[in-house]
């Protein structure tokens, strides 16, 4: 038990210290969650060109992003040629993969990409705490039960960064936005050598 008080003492005061690190200052809670407008219209599709490097490797395609219903999201990632490297669904709580490349079918890296791609698609996450600083604020919520702040600017969503440690884990940045489309996407992880780069087409 008493080690499990210590645990969560230092994840809370894990989470706390990147915004106060950062410059941000605890602030009263505003709303109870946050929305994430993109990804969000059944009528569109979202096409991205799109550039994967991992690991000292480099490979490219189009990821197409389809809003099915509410919490319900199919990602399919092809190369530019059209054959599929994976084809995902994101339904509620429920996590299929469709199809995937026989190469990139790994547990670990299956799961790296269910959770950057449900942290960039997720509509609404309940906040836990705000911080501010100036125009810019920071949500505290949660993503598969893992720590993620929300950067806002003058109420549009410019960020997702991942914590643990008090330390960024994974960064989503939303650059060139208009009408609730990010048309620049750039998810970099910070531990390892992974970054995915989205330019709409």
């Amino acid at each position: 038990m008493r080690i499990l008080v210590i645990s969560l003492f230092f994840v809370l005061v894990g989470c706390a210290s990147y915004p106060l690190k950062n410059g941000f200052s605890p602030n009263d809670l505003e709303r109870n969650e946050i929305t994430n407008p993109y990804f969000s219209d059944t009528t569109k599709d979202y096409i991205y060109k799109t550039q994967v490097s991992a690991f000292d490797k480099n490979f490219g395609g189009i990821l197409a992003i389809k809003k099915l219903g509410e919490e319900h999201h199919r990602l399919v990632f092809t190369t530019e040629m059209g054959n599929t490297i994976f084809d995902f669904t994101f339904k509620e709580n429920e996590f299929i993969v469709n199809k995937i490349l026989k190469e990139l079918d790994r547990k670990i890296l299956v799961n790296i990409l269910k959770r950057d791609f449900l942290a960039m698609i997720t509509q609404k996450a309940k906040i836990q705490k705000t911080y501010k600083k100036e125009s810019k604020t920071l949500e505290n919520g949660l993503i598969l039960s893992k720590t993620h702040l929300f950067l806002t600017e003058n109420g549009q969503l410019l960020k997702i960064i991942r914590i643990g440690n008090g330390r960024e884990k994974v960064v989503i940045t939303f650059d060139q936005i208009s009408q609730n489309v990010a048309n620049n996407i750039l998810i970099a992880h910070k531990s390892i050598k992974l970054r995915i780069h989205l330019k709409a087409i």
